[in-house]
């Protein structure tokens, strides 16, 4: 008990002796550690302050580094927006644009149901054009013309061929008699062609067009290859081709014997020693390109010129006529002479048969337009003559009786003749103008070419061809023309082809095309003074319609 006693007392004496208020001299210093504490935290809080504004700079910089950023986004995004729009308003004027033209050329290219209301109703397309300086004579005075001035100018047309045709055929057979079958070419029958054939010919003296069909000997055959049927063809040879010569035994089975040497004591077990390949031939020398396995149209020309004349001379007793050639540039063009003075010109053209079709290649045609001219030899143009006879005759077999197609055809056609012979030619041509009527007979109804529309169709006729000249286009009727009957027999590379305009050149040629429209204006305004010429005694009662121009 004392000893707890004593140790409670010890603590109480120890308190009472620590108390800072008895001791006031020990704790001096405490305020010279507050000053120095405060320094130390003003020193701290200037250090803070410091840091505070390097960190409030170093996050304005990042504010506006972030802001740059965002900036250069949104512009990249408004970019890519308007990018965005404008690709989308670009591929909506193509669409618009594609959906224009394919409407465009289906009323262009077909009758609209206005059109096929009536006999005067105009063709879509053709509705205000100006058909500037073109007044007609009446009906009456228009038949009257027709029937005295080119149906009576051409009454002669069936003896003229038939003397002509004649006269090929006995040239063709003395030809053939001196060919050598095994080296010399084969020839066919003639194929008469162009207007002369299809009832339309106008211009005297009448001249008959003969096709002479062409067949290499054997083991040769002939491989056309159509331009138009390539990937990528210029635009001036899509009426072109090329025609390559193929020997039958190469490539057949393979056989090398015609492509190296054989030793002395070799022999090929497929052909033996008589009939070993030649790696050249005859009729490659003479006919073919140089260095070139396709026909060349310059040397199949003079080698035709060649033969005619050996043909000739072989039955020249026979007749009281020269024969001549007519055009030294055109050696298939013949003139016959008569002691009389008078001649009878005619043309024989040689041609390459398309496989098994109507089409046919030639190195020329007197009067139909090829455009320009091919830049290689080996190029052959294509010829429809063929196709469009029988497209000729199909058709006037479903026209009504008298119809005036052909009489539209005749006199537009005399009307270009007279007119080239006061002005020169110009780029328009017969062809043409029988283009624009194949065109309007497969858009008009049968009933809208009766023999009382001839005003009409002819009208019509010559407005469809003036708005061809001012828009520079005149599609070639069967190349690309999906329009035309499948009964026809086109090959099919030229049904899917891209359409040929005739009239191209008149897109390169800025002086041809002027010289044509002025010449094309110029005939209208001299063709009611030039039909009333020939029509001036017209019987009062004259009613006479012309007959049926039928396609033989």
């Amino acid at each position: 008990m004392a000893l707890e006693l004593f140790r409670v007392c010890l603590v109480v004496v120890t308190a009472i002796i620590n108390h800072p208020l008895l001791f006031p001299r020990e704790n001096a210093t405490v305020p010279e550690n507050e000053e120095e504490i405060i320094r130390k935290m003003q020193a701290h809080q200037e250090k803070l302050q410091l840091e505070q504004l390097r960190l409030e700079e170093e996050v304005a910089r990042l504010a506006a580094e972030k802001e740059a950023l965002e900036h250069v986004a949104e512009e990249g995004q408004q970019q890519n927006e308007n990018r965005t729009a404008w690709d989308l308003w670009s591929t909506l004027c193509m669409i618009l644009f594609l959906v224009i033209e394919v409407w465009r050329q289906d009323h262009q290219d077909g009758p609209s149901p206005e059109c096929l209301g009536g006999d005067e109703d105009e063709l879509p397309g053709l509705e205000g054009a100006p058909l500037r300086g073109l007044t007609l004579p009446n009906k009456a005075t228009l038949h009257h013309f027709y029937e005295h001035c080119i149906r009576g100018a051409t009454a002669d047309a069936a003896r003229t061929r038939e003397f002509v045709e004649g006269f090929v055929d006995d040239l063709l057979e003395a030809l053939r008699s001196l060919c050598n079958r095994d080296t010399d070419m084969e020839l066919e029958d003639f194929i008469g062609v162009d207007s002369m054939y299809e009832n339309w010919q106008v211009d005297r003296p009448l001249l008959c067009d003969l096709f002479v069909p062409f067949m290499p000997p054997e083991p040769y055959h002939f491989r056309p290859e159509l331009c138009c049927s390539r990937r990528s063809v210029p635009l001036g040879l899509q009426g072109y081709g090329q025609i390559k010569v193929v020997r039958a035994d190469e490539g057949a089975l393979g056989c090398i014997c015609g492509k190296t040497t054989l030793g002395d004591d070799m022999l090929c077990l497929l052909h033996g020693r008589s009939s070993v390949a030649r790696p050249g031939g005859e009729l490659e020398s003479l006919l073919c390109a140089a260095d070139s396995p396709y026909l060349d149209a310059m040397r199949v020309m003079k080698w035709f010129q060649r033969a005619l004349t050996r043909a000739w001379h072989r039955i020249a007793h026979k007749y009281e006529f020269d024969l001549a050639f007519g055009q030294l540039d055109r050696p298939g063009s013949l003139k016959i002479r008569f002691r009389s003075g008078k001649f009878m010109p005619f043309n024989l053209i040689p041609v390459i048969q398309c496989d098994d079709s109507d089409l046919y290649f030639v190195s020329h045609l007197p009067r139909e337009p090829s455009g320009e001219a091919p830049a290689s030899s080996t190029d052959w143009l294509l010829s429809f003559a063929v196709y469009e006879r029988h497209f000729l005759r199909v058709t006037s077999k479903a026209l009504p009786e008298g119809a005036c197609h052909l009489s539209c055809l005749q006199i537009a056609s005399f009307l270009l003749s007279k007119q080239s012979r006061l002005t020169g030619a110009s780029g328009l041509g017969s062809y043409h103008l029988k283009t624009a009527l194949l065109h309007l007979l497969l858009r008009r109804r049968p009933a809208d070419w009766k023999a009382g529309q001839l005003d009409a169709r002819l009208r019509e006729l010559l407005r469809f061809l003036e708005k061809s000249l001012l828009e520079k286009k005149l599609h070639h009727f069967f190349i690309g023309n999906h329009k035309v009957p499948d009964g026809m027999g086109l090959p099919e590379a030229v049904r899917r082809a891209e359409p040929l305009n005739l009239f191209r050149p008149f897109v390169l040629q800025r002086s041809l095309y002027r010289k044509t429209v002025d010449s094309f204006y110029e005939m209208l305004k001299n063709a009611p003074v030039l039909i009333s010429e020939y029509s001036l005694h017209i019987p009062s009662d004259h009613a006479g319609l012309p007959h049926k121009a039928a396609v033989s």
